[in-house]
């Protein structure tokens, strides 16, 4: 005799509350549909079969006080598929620290969240290390590759009124890069329009287009030249606009991609730089993508806040290795 119980498959209309608002709708379902393995979570956003107020969204919609989610029949187990025992609790690198906000220093290569064939990711993990923290919650995101600066709210108002800096543009995000090429000391803006997509296999990419293609989104990117190595230009981003893989995308629209970059990226570079084979005594394996400085309103004084996170060691050493070489 099977133990394990199954709830019945019929369509979910669930109202959002103050526990949910301001969550990302992946997020939400993840904690609301017990036993849904997160790959499943994804694809029933991706189909469309998720409604928001009876229209489609998507996995990084924020739910709002009152919203209507309607979720597709599903047969679930009661017993979740991933036991939250398997996910490691781990305290990241902090940067400042109240009783509202927590700035956090992410290495690269670590997810922000679960979901998308990763089964844990920062926010998962932080929870796990905190058990008596009563709220944790990601106020914007970092790719995986990213390293840097990373923000997670410690009350729902906190969360809410961070969340609306960021949609007003209160806040000031600078990356550090490090591009193939010499960039253009003239070239100072990038404002190109973005389109996100989905591939064949389901990954998210995102191309650059004409401004007056009717799916793409105005983006804007400020570039500074802070350095200069022989094939190769250290760079300061700061981004005006917050699209999926804005500045990996603007500066390969130049002709200057971000060294390691796995999606956009000069893939026979990439290897050769993991080998050891592209810079004399260095392996990179890595993105050099790094979220230096943030600036924004604190969300309870409206005080500005300002956060930097130093160059990540493996990032310094390259430098110090392109350094060496003439130019």
């Amino acid at each position: 005799m099977n133990s394990s119980t199954s709830t019945p498959a019929a369509v979910q209309r669930l109202t959002i509350d103050e526990g949910g608002a301001g969550q990302r709708l992946d997020n939400y379902l993840i904690k609301v549909l017990k036993g849904a393995p997160k790959t499943l979570v994804y694809r029933i956003i991706r189909s469309g079969e998720v409604r928001v107020n009876k229209g489609r969204a998507s996995a990084d919609t924020r739910l709002n006080l009152g919203d209507e989610v309607r979720v597709p029949p599903l047969r679930l187990t009661d017993k979740p598929t991933e036991s939250e025992s398997t996910v490691p609790a781990k305290e990241f690198p902090i940067l400042f620290e109240d009783e509202h906000v927590l700035a956090i220093n992410k290495p690269a290569g670590v997810a922000v969240h679960g979901g998308s064939g990763v089964s844990f990711g920062v926010i998962e993990q932080l929870r796990r290390a905190r058990p008596q923290a009563k709220f944790l919650e990601l106020v914007h995101r970092l790719d995986k590759e990213t390293s840097g600066i990373l923000l997670v709210a410690k009350k729902r108002s906190a969360l809410t009124t961070l969340q609306d800096h960021f949609r007003e543009r209160k806040v000031q995000k600078t990356y550090a890069a490090l591009v193939i090429g010499a960039w253009p000391g003239h070239k100072k803006v990038i404002d190109v329009a973005l389109h996100k997509f989905l591939t064949a296999d389901g990954e998210r990419r995102v191309k650059a287009v004409a401004d007056d293609n009717d799916d793409g989104r105005r983006s804007i990117s400020l570039v500074k030249v802070m350095n200069r190595y022989a094939g190769f230009s250290l760079l300061d981003v700061t981004i005006k606009t917050g699209r999926t893989h804005q500045i990996r995308v603007h500066l390969l629209s130049e002709g200057h991609p971000i060294v390691g970059d796995d999606k956009y990226g000069d893939f026979a570079l990439n290897k050769a730089m993991a080998r050891g084979s592209a810079v004399a005594g260095v392996r990179f394996e890595r993105m050099f993508l790094h979220a230096r400085y943030l600036r924004l309103p604190h969300p309870l004084t409206g005080e500005d806040m300002t956060f930097q996170a130093p160059l990540p060691d493996d990032c310094e050493s390259l430098l110090t290795a392109l350094a060496a070489v003439p130019k």
